[in-house]
């Protein structure tokens, strides 16, 4: 009777896909998760979250250091270098994507040093405006600047962010001829778009929320392809006649490149978990981001796709490379 429940009890764990029983163990039984930013921006807390349920799902003690600077390229490099065991992971935001278009050289190749592991977390670009603002709608608002070439200005969190290049993209895509203005930043730029000092601002959804619901500033498109909960009186771009429109700030795990090793193949499995477990569910619906559904090769993909997507937008907007 013992060996037949042992067996069924092997069999339950088999079919469970428990991240801790599958494939080869971590080294240390423990993860140090780098995030490329300061603490305390969405990144970081992304990353914490994630690192938490992460260590659950695999019976191991995670950490997280941050390394901000260069537009991640900092804290990206020693990940690029560490051994493909397991121990070493990045978690970071958009502008991995963006920078191999930013710089003249970067100290790794952000396609084949690393292998994308998994989309964690996504969320729409905002478009908001000063309270004062003129246009109510996104109809009045490109009235007004193809009336004005070069008059307005746009804030970004700076040269490079996802918030800056919606702002190219969109100039591109709806024919008008704003100025950047980057800052070091989201905080800077919601303050002076709260005091008036710049009339528009392209930022992430998850820190304009509370602005918006204060009647600091106004919202009046997102960059998604639906709607948020968060703001569901707000159109898309694409709905309110700039079509195809879909620009996504997100977040992904990466590791040393592995050519899907054992253990690679084990934290995807895990991530899967990780982002389909309750928690972070309402974790991520509390910062108002949507968990990833993209893993493994769907997501390097994707990664790819994005690389190529954002050196043409870059191109297009003549920003000189650093």
């Amino acid at each position: 009777m013992r060996i037949v429940l042992t067996a069924i009890t092997a069999i339950m764990l088999l079919a469970s896909g428990d991240a801790r029983s599958a494939g080869p163990e971590i080294p240390g039984n423990s993860i140090r998760i780098i995030v490329p930013f300061s603490a305390g921006g969405p990144t970081d807390v992304l990353a914490r979250v994630v690192g938490k349920i992460l260590g659950e799902k695999l019976g191991v003690t995670t950490y997280i250091e941050n390394k901000p600077g260069a537009s991640g390229i900092i804290g990206t490099e020693p990940v690029v270098h560490s051994p493909p065991d397991g121990t070493v992971l990045l978690l970071t935001a958009t502008h991995h994507v963006i920078t191999p278009s930013l710089y003249k050289s970067i100290p790794y190749n952000t396609k084949k040093d690393l292998s994308p592991i998994a989309l964690v977390a996504q969320a729409p670009n905002a478009i908001l405006v000063n309270k004062d603002f003129p246009a109510k709608n996104i109809s009045e608002f490109i009235a007004l600047l193809k009336k004005n070439p070069g008059k307005y200005s746009f804030g970004s969190a700076g040269t490079g962010s996802s918030n800056h290049l919606s702002g190219e993209l969109f100039k591109q895509m709806a024919g008008v001829d704003i100025v950047h203005i980057p800052y070091k930043g989201n905080g800077p730029a919601m303050n002076d778009l709260i005091g008036g000092h710049i009339p528009m601002l392209f930022d992430s959804l998850p820190t304009v929320v509370n602005a918006s619901k204060g009647g600091l500033v106004r919202v009046i498109a997102l960059t998604g392809l639906k709607r948020s909960p968060q703001l569901p009186d707000v159109p898309t771009l694409d709905e309110s006649g700039v079509k195809g429109f879909n620009v996504q700030a997100w977040f992904g795990v990466y590791m040393p490149q592995a050519h899907n090793s054992p253990i690679y193949k084990k934290l995807v499995a895990a991530m899967k978990e990780v982002n389909e477990s309750d928690e972070a569910k309402r974790k991520f619906a509390e910062m108002g981001v949507e968990p990833g559904e993209l893993y493994g090769d769907e997501f390097r993909a994707f990664v790819d796709s994005e690389i190529d997507r954002w050196a043409v937008v870059v191109k297009k907007a003549n920003i000189p490379p650093e």
